[in-house]
Parts: C-alpha cells; sequence; structure tokens
C-alpha cells in the first residue's frame, strides 16, 4: 500500500525514487543469478588456465627427455689436460687409454724474397694467373738455410685447386696479400718487415697442418710474379720454408697413429682427442658413463609428473575436513587427463630392442595417494646393469639388429614396433670408368680438356700440362673437377682412382641423381678411352616391415602401414633379409606427444575453456536484453508513481483549500 505522506526531501506525496529502487532490486534479482553464474565460469577458467600452466611446464622437462642423447652421455677425462684434452659422444665405450705423444701437427710456412716496398708494383701488369695446390712433399733432402728441398717428388692430395689473379691492379705486396685472403682458399698471407734493406716478405700459411697440405704453387704470366711466387717443391722453388707441414704422431694403447690435425676424432670410436703438447711421460684417458646426468635426468622426469600430479589433485579435491569441494570437484575433464596419465605410465614399451620395458624396471612406482616415487638403489642397479637401454624408456629410439642398418627417423604417424628389413637393391654411386689406361703426357691444348656432367651439373676442366704418372694423374684430375664452382655451390664431389692405369671417376653420391658421363674434349679418349663405361647411380631398394619403402640414396622409408615415416639408412651388405629394425617410444616421448594434443587449439583444455567462454558470452547477451527490459519495466515504474505522486499532490491542495475555507466559514459565522 501506499503512503500519502509528503516526501522529506521532494515535498511531494511519496517518495518515488525510494519506490522504484526498491521494486528495480527486485526486478534484478535474474541478473544478480547470472553475475553470480558468469563468476563461476570465470573462476573454472582461471583454474583451467592453471591446468595449462602446470601441463605446459610438465611438457617443457620431458622435451629435454625426449632425446636419447640425454641418456647417453659419456665423460671422457685426462689425466692431464695441459696434454691434451677429450670429449666422448653418446657411441663411445667405456675404458682406458694409453696415449704417448710424440709430435704435434703443424701447418707448413714460407716467405718471398724481401722488397722494398710493399706497395710499388712488382712486374709489368700483365695478366697473370697463380695457382696453388696442396699435396704432400717426399724425399730428397731439406736444407734449413735455404728453405728449398732437392730432389723431392710432389704429390697433390686431390682437394680443389686454387686460383687469383694478379694484373696491374693489385700487382703489389699488399694487393697479393690481400687478392689471396680474399679468396679465403685456406691460405693467409701477410707481409713481415724484416728490417732489412729490403724489408717486405710476403709470408704465406696453409691453414689446415699436415703432412698432405703442403703447398705447390704454379704461375702462368708475369715473369716477376713467378719469381717471387712459383714453388714447386719437386722443382724451382722461389719461396723460403720457414715450418715444415708434418702430422701428428701419437700412441694409443700403444697403436702407432699418425694425423693431419691435433684434433683427432676417428682413433678412438666416439671420442674427440685434443693435442696441446708432447708428452714426457704416458698419459692416460678414462673413459666413462656418466651416471649422475641419467639418474638427475629420471629424478627431474618424476619431479616434473608429481608436480602436475598434485596441481590436478589440488584442484579438483574434496576436503572432507571443511566439506567444500575445490573448484574442479568431479571434472570430467581433470579426470580424464589423471586417468590418461596413469594408463600412459602403467603401460611398457613396446618395440625396443632393450631388456628395460617398464618405469618400475629403474626404480620409478606409483604410491598410494598417485605421485611416483624413485628407488635409487633400483635405478642405480639398471643404471650398472642396463645402461644403454635406459635412453629407449623415455625418448625415441630407433635401432638395427644388422650392424650396417642403421635408423634414420620417424614420423609423428609411426607406430612402435620390431619391423623386418628385407632389401632388393643396394644404392650405388654414379661412375665412368676408362676403356683404356690413360696417357699420362699432358700437353696444353692437345689433350688437356675434359667435359662433363656430373649428377646433372654440366662443365668442363683443364689439366695442368705435365707428364705424370697414373696415381697423380687421377690426383691432378680430381683436384680439377672439386674445384669446379659450379659442383662444389651444390655439394658435389668426385673421387677419382686408378687400377693398371685405367681411371675411374666415382660421384661421391648416392642414388639415382648420381651420374658421372664424358660428354667431350680434347683430353677424353687419352683419359678415359674411346668408350669407357658410365653407370648411373640407382637407389636403395626393398620393405619394412612387409611395406614396399621408398629409396632416395641409401635411405629407405615406410610411406604406408605401421611403419609409416620409419626410414633407415643401408650402407651396404648383401640382399635379402637383413634383420629387424626396432622402433620404440619411450615415456618421456610419449608424454611429450600427448602434452602437446591436449595444449592444441582443437584439444580438450581448448574445447572445454571454449564452452566456458561460450556460456560467459550467452550470459552476457542474456545480461545485455534484460538490462534493456528493465530499463523499460523502471520507466512505467517511474511514470504510474509519478502520475501517483501528482495526483496525490493534488489532492493534498485541495484538502488545504477546503480545510482554509471551511475556517474561513466558522470565523464569518
Amino acid at each position: 500500500m501506499v503512503t500519502a505522506t509528503a516526501s522529506a526531501t521532494t515535498g511531494t506525496s511519496i517518495d518515488v525514487n525510494s519506490i522504484v529502487s526498491q521494486l528495480m532490486t527486485v526486478e534484478q534479482q535474474p541478473i544478480t543469478k547470472l553475475d553470480v553464474k558468469e563468476a563461476s565460469y570465470q573462476a573454472k577458467l582461471s583454474a583451467f588456465g592453471t591446468i595449462k600452466s602446470a601441463l605446459a611446464t610438465f611438457q617443457s622437462t620431458l622435451q629435454g627427455l625426449s632425446n636419447a642423447s640425454k641418456f647417453q652421455t659419456v665423460n671422457a677425462t685426462p689425466s692431464d689436460t695441459t696434454i691434451f684434452s677429450a670429449t666422448a659422444a653418446s657411441t663411445a665405450i667405456a675404458g682406458s687409454y694409453s696415449v704417448d705423444i710424440t709430435s704435434l701437427a703443424q701447418s707448413q710456412k714460407l716467405v718471398a724474397a724481401g722488397q722494398t716496398s710493399s706497395t710499388a708494383a712488382i712486374g709489368t701488369g700483365a695478366a697473370t694467373t697463380v695457382t696453388f695446390d696442396f699435396g704432400s712433399i717426399s724425399g730428397g733432402t731439406f736444407s734449413a738455410v735455404t728453405g728449398a728441398y732437392t730432389g723431392a717428388a710432389f704429390t697433390s692430395n686431390g682437394n680443389a685447386t686454387k686460383s687469383i689473379d694478379i694484373d696491374s691492379t693489385n700487382n703489389s705486396l699488399q694487393g697479393i696479400r690481400d687478392a689471396i685472403n680474399s679468396l679465403k682458399m685456406g691460405i693467409t698471407a701477410t707481409i713481415i718487415n724484416d728490417g732489412s734493406g729490403t724489408p717486405y716478405r710476403l709470408a704465406l700459411s696453409s691453414d689446415s697442418s699436415g703432412a698432405t697440405n703442403s703447398l705447390k704453387i704454379s704461375v702462368a704470366g708475369d715473369t716477376a710474379i713467378s719469381d717471387l711466387l712459383a714453388n714447386d717443391p719437386a722443382g724451382v722453388q722461389h719461396l723460403a720454408e720457414t715450418v715444415t707441414a708434418q702430422n701428428a704422431n701419437l700412441k694409443v694403447n700403444g697403436v702407432t697413429v699418425s694425423k693431419n690435425s691435433n684434433t683427432v676424432f676417428d682413433v678412438i670410436p666416439g671420442v674427440t682427442l685434443t693435442l696441446n703438447k708432447i708428452t714426457a711421460s704416458t698419459a692416460s684417458l678414462s673413459i666413462a658413463r656418466d651416471t649422475s646426468t641419467v639418474s638427475n635426468s629420471i629424478s627431474g622426469f618424476v619431479k616434473a609428473y608429481n608436480e602436475l600430479s598434485t596441481a590436478l589433485t589440488t584442484i579438483s579435491a574434496y576436503n572432507p575436513a571443511t566439506k567444500t569441494g575445490a573448484l574442479l570437484q568431479g571434472d570430467s575433464t581433470v579426470r580424464t587427463l589423471q586417468s590418461q596419465l596413469r594408463v600412459a605410465l602403467s603401460t611398457a614399451i613396446t618395440g625396443t630392442s632393450g631388456a628395460l620395458t617398464t618405469l618400475s624396471q629403474v626404480g620409478v612406482s606409483f604410491q598410494k595417494d598417485g605421485s611416483l616415487a624413485l628407488d635409487s638403489a633400483k635405478l642405480n642397479s639398471a643404471i650398472s646393469n642396463n645402461f644403454n637401454d635406459i635412453a629407449g624408456l623415455f625418448a625415441a629410439v630407433g635401432k638395427g639388429t644388422d650392424s650396417l642398418v642403421s635408423f634414420n627417423s620417424a614420423s609423428s604417424t609411426t607406430k612402435p614396433g620390431s619391423y623386418a628389413v628385407n632389401i632388393s637393391q643396394l644404392a650405388t654411386r654414379g661412375t665412368a670408368i676408362g676403356s683404356a689406361a690413360a696417357n699420362t703426357t699432358i700437353a696444353a691444348g692437345i689433350n688437356d680438356a675434359l667435359n662433363f656432367t656430373i649428377n646433372g651439373i654440366s662443365t668442363s676442366i683443364t689439366l695442368t700440362a705435365a707428364t705424370y704418372t697414373a696415381q697423380t694423374l687421377a690426383a691432378e684430375l680430381q683436384s680439377k673437377i672439386n674445384s669446379v664452382s659450379a659442383l662444389s655451390a651444390a655439394d658435389i664431389s668426385v673421387a677419382v682412382t686408378q687400377s693398371a692405369g685405367v681411371l675411374s671417376i666415382t660421384s661421391a653420391n648416392y642414388g639415382s641423381g648420381s651420374s658421372v658421363t664424358i660428354t667431350g674434349g680434347n683430353g677424353a679418349v687419352d683419359l678415359m678411352g674411346g668408350t669407357p663405361t658410365q653407370t648411373a647411380g640407382v637407389n636403395v631398394a626393398g620393405t619394412i616391415g612387409g611395406v614396399t619403402a621408398v629409396g632416395s640414396g641409401q635411405s629407405l622409408t615406410a610411406t604406408s602401414g605401421d611403419p609409416q615415416g620409419l626410414s633407415a639408412s643401408i650402407s651396404g651388405g648383401a640382399l635379402g633379409a637383413r634383420g629387424s629394425l626396432n622402433y620404440s617410444q619411450g615415456y618421456a616421448y610419449s608424454l611429450n606427444k600427448w602434452s602437446t594434443s591436449i595444449l592444441a587449439s582443437d584439444g580438450i583444455l581448448a574445447n572445454r575453456t571454449n564452452g566456458i567462454n561460450t556460456s560467459i558470452t550467452d550470459i552476457g547477451n542474456r545480461r545485455t536484453t534484460l538490462k534493456d527490459r528493465l530499463a523499460g519495466i523502471e520507466a512505467n515504474y517511474r511514470a504510474q508513481y509519478s502520475a501517483l505522486d501528482a495526483m496525490l499532490t493534488s489532492m493534498n491542495q485541495t484538502s488545504t483549500f477546503l480545510t482554509q475555507q471551511l475556517a474561513n466559514l466558522s470565523t464569518t459565522s
């Protein structure tokens, strides 16, 4: 009932604002309920955000454990690091080695005759080509006084020769130095001032150490440049050798070893030695498995899982003491994640070639509260007895039972398993074999040119005119071919060999794209005979897991079935059955893939949060509609009560008037 008394603030009969406000409070209750519901959804969004964050942290740990090398680290410890240092790859075999170093590898250094100026022109400036070849110096004698050889022979190492052009723009010591250095050919040129009357001397140093990296320098053109730089250890030498190229010589476990570098990586399998100085007494090298890294990695896996498990439990638990549930208590999505995690860690690994297939075998097991615990004693036992198998428990690992069948890679669709490998064709390289012994006397413009196509790239070379042996001719031909820029730019090279004087040119690449074709040149017949045998390479062919695989060079890849995406390298061997290729996906690798799917834009968490966001949007739309309707309701209330207020005000005024008139009548009477 509306009381018709004057408002204390407006002087009207009723308080319209107060009445409308109270009525609208009642009308707004549906909006209040929507606000409460929206707050609940927002809280759930925040909770799922917490899960995403915890899962992302879990995944970052898994990514570091998905690589097999994390569990195959090997330490190399020298007895004296001032003598040599060492690193070991996962393939290194644990053991102890003795090391005696008798000489270190060094690079050849040459110096030219002194000049009065480093900038003055040398010679006439006529076009001149300076060619640098690397090889070995053998036989004869060396004079430390003159820095020259007598009666020695030079044999090219077969690598590409390099050339610079000298003319009137750069025919000074500085110009020659800069031309050599700009080509970055493996030679460093400097100018040394020795303080004499002709103080400026061009010094050359091979960037590569070892006895096979001595220099032979040929000059065609200006005589003055030739008199300065031409240097053939087997002939005229205008440069003095100040440091002789030599190999590093050492003994490993009593076996004599000679290498052209002080970095030695192929003596002890999987171990790289860096030689620092000659040993006064025998040094030792210890190769041992890095068990601490393996142990820490597994501990990190357990810790990461427990942190994720705790986050999922906390956000979905019920507290019996307070009789309250967490934000996502009983949530089906959380239950699904927890179930999938437990199933993944309880399922044995398949496809592995090792003895370890479950986490319990390395001391990792579930506790009553759902967390994981690590038994250190059991882990240490597994490390001692099955070190090489631990990687397969956590990372994606492939291994062939045949030593010449090695695992390359697998795709995300490849299923773990043991797949039989059968080879019907081995990969080969393209070759061209001469039909007759080569003419070893090469004359300029007579038989020095050869045109050919290698791996689809056509080019030509010109050999240096000289009289060769079959072996040195093969080295010259190999060097010239490998120095062609069009080939080196395409990462194409060849090996040239000889047998009874017959030359063979073989592409370094395997597969159907590998070929060597002689197309002409005035030296084609003299070098390769009239009808050389030219055979293109072929790809490896066979099956993996009974599925026909695609060959590319020596790589064989399954493109369908369970092994789809599984690739192996077949580096030789016989045709037919070649054992099995085992492929397994360890727990860290599998859970990393699982985490990626869960966190994906179309994953279970995204679908759930998208649903919640849709509900929030729907609430917002309903709230807007209600607010629009309430605005009309409030306007109607105000109109009604304002009219009532006006009517009551009028009635009050009439009442006052009548009261006054009645009072006047009474006075008159």
